[in-house]
C-alpha cells in the first residue's frame, strides 16, 4: 500500500512540475486556454472527414500514408475565392455545422526519437483548427541557450521590450510579430501583417531565449495557409507555395458572435503582384533551426509537418524548360519585392534553395515513398553547388578571363559557356575589387552577368556552405577591404552599386521609391547584421561581427529602430523607412546573441559536404560524367 501511494504521489507532483514548468517557461506566460483538456486515446487515430456543402474537394495524394492536404483547407464561404484559416470559440462548432463543415477529430502525431516520456495532445478546436494545446518545455541539458542573467545593454533591453509588444496572437497563442509597430503610422498598409521572412529573426531571437512556443505555433499555423486556392486573375499557383504574409483578422458570424480568422496574402493583393519563392525556402530553414535549438524534433515527425515539407520541395524541384540548376523566378519574388532586374537566377534564391534542401535532407522522414524525392535533392545540390561556384563567383583572375574570352563559341568543351561578352564587365568593378577578396556575382543568365555585389544571397552562400571555403574567407576579405562602401554608416548595403540616371530608369521602371541609395537600389538594411554575424562567426572573424554590431547599437534606438537607411553611406533614415520595424530589432537582438553564445551559432550554419563534390566535379570532365574521387573534387572544386 505504501508503495502504491508512493507511486501515486510521484506522479501527481510530476504532473504538478511539468504544468508550473509549461506555464513559467516562456515571456508569454500561460498559452494554454481553460478549455485545454487531454484528449481521449481514440482520438490520436488520422480519421476524418470534411466537406463543403456546396463544393467537394478530393483529398490529394502526396505520397504519404495520409492525405492531409484537404484537411488544413477550409473554403470560406463569405467569398468563392478568399480562403482563411478559421478558429471557432467552444460554441462555434453547430454554427459550423450549419455553414456546411462537418469534420472529425483527428491527430497528425507521429512516434518521436526524443523525449519518449512526454506527449503533445492535438485538439481541433472547432473541428476547424489544429493547434497542439499543451507545448512542453524543453530544456537543453548543455545550457544551449542564452541565459537572462547575462548582462543587457539598455539597448537590448528597449529592443526585448518592442519585441514583445509586436507579438501577434490568433486563438490565444503567439502566431508571429508584425513586420512594424510604429504608432505614429496611420497608413500602416500590410506592415501590419506577419510576414514570413520578417519573422526570421524574430523567431530565433525567441530560440535563443528560450521561448520556442510562439515559434512553433507560427510553423503550424503558417502550414496550415499553405497552398491556397489564392488566384490572380483567375490563375492559381503551384500545390506547396506559402503565403508572404498573413493578418489576424475578427469576422462578424451570427447576432453578436465573432470569430477569429488567417487571412493569408499569397501575392495577389501585393504591389506588382509576385508570389513570393523565398517564403517557402525560410520555413524550412526555421524548421530546421526550431529542432536544432530546442533538441525537440517531434515537430519535423508530425504528418502534417512532413507532408508540407513535401510539398515545398516538389513545388521547387518540379522540372521545366529551363536547362540551368538554379531556380528560375520572376523579379520583386523575394527579399527585395520591387523590380530590380533580378529576374531569372538571382543568388538570394540559389542560396536560400540550396539551404533549404540541405535543411530538408536532414529533417525528411525515411520511407519507401521518400527514396526519390531524396535522390533529386542529392542530385540537385550537386549540380546546384557546381554551377554556382564555377560561374558565379568573381575574383580579380576571373575577371581578367572574362575579359579575354572569344564569343560565339559551339562545343561542349566551349570555356566561355553563356557567351558573356567582355564589354558587359563594368568599368566600377576593374577598380573596385581588391586583390584578395571575391564574391558571387547577382545573377546568370545567357548573355547576361549582374555583377552587382548583392550581400543576403553572399552572406548565405557562407552559412550554407554554398560556396566554398576559400570563396567564403575571400567575400568577408572584400567585404572588410571595402568597408565604407559595403557598411559605411550603419551596416549592410543590400546591394552595390546603386542603379543611377539612364540604367535607374530603364531597369526599374523609374521606380521613385527605389532611387539611387535608397531602399532596395542600394539602402542599407540593419536587419542583415544578424547574418553578417552568423556568417562571421563561421569564418572565425567575429572581430568583424562585433564592429559591425557596436555601430549598430549606437544609431539604431537613437533613430527609433528604421526600416532601412539611405545614401551612399547610410548615414539617413530612408525617406520612406517605418520606424520601430521589428526585423531591424529582431536582427539585433539575434546578434547580441549569438555573439554572447558562439555555440549556438554552431546549429544555424551548415559545413561543406564533401560527399556532395564527388558528384559535383564530373561536370569538370571532358570525357563526360564519370565517378570521381573525393580528392579529385577538393583539388578542382576548393580552388
Amino acid at each position: 500500500m505504501n508503495t502504491i501511494t508512493l507511486i501515486r504521489n510521484r506522479a501527481i507532483n510530476s504532473a504538478r512540475k511539468l504544468l508550473i514548468d509549461s506555464k513559467n517557461s516562456s515571456i508569454f506566460g500561460s498559452l494554454l486556454p481553460h478549455h485545454a483538456l487531454p484528449v481521449p486515446n481514440d482520438f490520436l487515430q488520422p480519421r476524418f472527414n470534411l466537406y463543403h456543402s456546396k463544393n467537394h474537394y478530393p483529398f490529394r495524394k502526396l505520397g504519404f500514408q495520409h492525405e492531409l492536404g484537404s484537411v488544413r483547407k477550409i473554403f470560406n464561404p463569405s467569398s468563392s475565392n478568399y480562403a482563411t484559416s478559421r478558429c471557432f470559440s467552444l460554441n462555434s462548432a453547430k454554427r459550423g455545422a450549419r455553414i456546411g463543415f462537418k469534420v472529425q477529430n483527428f491527430s497528425t502525431s507521429v512516434e518521436t526519437r526524443v523525449n519518449d516520456n512526454s506527449f503533445e495532445k492535438i485538439y481541433i478546436q472547432g473541428g476547424l483548427n489544429v493547434k497542439p494545446l499543451v507545448v512542453e518545455s524543453v530544456h537543453n541539458d548543455e545550457e544551449s541557450v542564452v541565459r537572462e542573467e547575462e548582462e543587457e545593454s539598455v539597448a537590448e533591453k528597449q529592443a526585448w521590450k518592442l519585441l514583445k509588444d509586436a507579438i501577434v496572437t490568433y486563438c490565444g497563442n503567439p502566431v508571429g510579430t508584425v513586420a512594424a509597430n510604429d504608432p505614429g503610422d496611420k497608413l500602416p498598409l500590410n506592415y501590419d501583417q506577419v510576414f514570413i521572412r520578417d519573422f526570421i529573426p524574430s523567431a530565433l531571437a525567441f530560440l535563443l531565449k528560450g521561448d520556442s512556443e510562439i515559434v512553433k505555433y507560427f510553423l503550424l499555423h503558417t502550414l496550415q495557409l499553405q497552398s491556397w486556392e489564392k488566384t490572380v486573375d483567375c490563375y492559381s499557383p503551384g500545390q506547396g507555395l506559402m503565403p508572404a504574409s498573413f493578418k489576424v483578422r475578427t469576422v462578424a458570424l451570427e447576432g453578436d458572435t465573432r470569430e477569429e480568422v488567417l487571412d493569408p496574402d499569397f501575392g495577389e493583393s501585393a504591389i506588382g503582384r509576385v508570389a513570393p519563392v523565398d517564403s517557402g525556402l525560410w520555413w524550412i530553414i526555421l524548421l530546421r533551426a526550431y529542432g536544432k535549438i530546442t533538441g525537440d524534433y517531434s515537430l519535423q515527425e508530425r504528418v502534417d509537418v512532413q507532408t508540407g515539407l513535401k510539398m515545398i520541395l516538389k513545388l521547387c524541384l518540379t522540372d521545366g524548360f529551363d536547362m540551368f540548376p538554379s531556380l528560375l523566378v520572376t523579379d520583386g519574388s523575394c527579399m527585395i519585392d520591387r523590380r530590380m532586374g533580378i529576374h531569372g537566377h538571382p543568388l538570394e534564391i540559389q542560396a536560400l534553395f540550396y539551404s533549404a534542401l540541405r535543411c530538408s535532407r536532414e529533417m525528411l522522414a525515411v520511407t519507401d515513398g521518400t527514396n526519390d524525392l531524396v535522390r533529386a535533392i542529392n542530385n540537385r545540390l550537386s549540380a546546384l553547388s557546381f554551377h554556382i561556384r564555377q560561374y558565379y563567383w568573381v575574383d580579380m583572375k576571373k575577371i581578367n578571363e572574362i575579359y579575354r574570352y572569344k564569343t560565339e563559341e559551339y562545343s561542349m568543351d566551349a570555356i566561355n559557356k553563356f557567351n558573356i561578352y567582355p564589354e558587359q564587365i563594368p568599368f566600377w568593378v576593374m577598380d573596385w575589387i581588391p586583390e584578395k577578396g571575391g564574391y558571387l556575382i547577382g545573377n546568370l543568365q545567357p548573355a547576361h552577368m549582374d555583377f552587382r555585389f548583392f550581400t543576403l544571397g553572399n552572406l548565405w552562400s557562407i552559412i550554407s556552405s554554398l560556396s566554398t571555403p576559400r570563396q567564403n574567407e575571400a567575400i568577408l576579405n572584400l567585404i572588410e577591404a571595402k568597408w565604407d562602401d559595403l557598411v559605411g554608416h550603419m551596416p549592410l548595403k543590400i546591394c552595390y552599386p546603386a542603379l543611377d540616371n539612364e540604367e535607374w530608369r530603364i531597369i526599374t521602371g523609374s521606380d521613385p521609391k527605389n532611387t539611387p541609395w535608397s531602399y532596395h537600389n542600394g539602402g542599407s538594411w540593419p536587419t542583415l547584421l544578424w547574418q553578417f554575424t552568423l556568417a562571421c562567426m563561421k569564418m572565425g572573424r567575429i572581430d568583424l561581427a562585433q564592429k559591425a554590431v557596436d555601430l549598430a547599437e549606437k544609431r539604431l534606438p537613437v533613430d527609433s529602430w528604421p526600416e532601412y537607411y539611405d545614401t551612399r553611406s547610410g548615414k539617413f533614415i530612408g525617406k520612406q523607412a517605418r520606424l520601430y520595424q521589428t526585423w531591424t530589432i529582431a536582427g539585433f537582438l539575434t546578434s547580441k546573441m549569438l555573439l554572447k553564445n558562439p555555440k549556438m551559432a554552431s546549429m544555424l550554419f551548415s559545413e561543406e559536404d564533401y560527399d556532395l563534390l564527388e558528384i559535383c566535379v564530373c561536370g569538370l570532365s571532358k570525357s563526360g560524367r564519370k565517378k570521381c574521387s573525393r580528392v579529385a573534387a577538393k583539388s578542382q572544386i576548393l580552388v
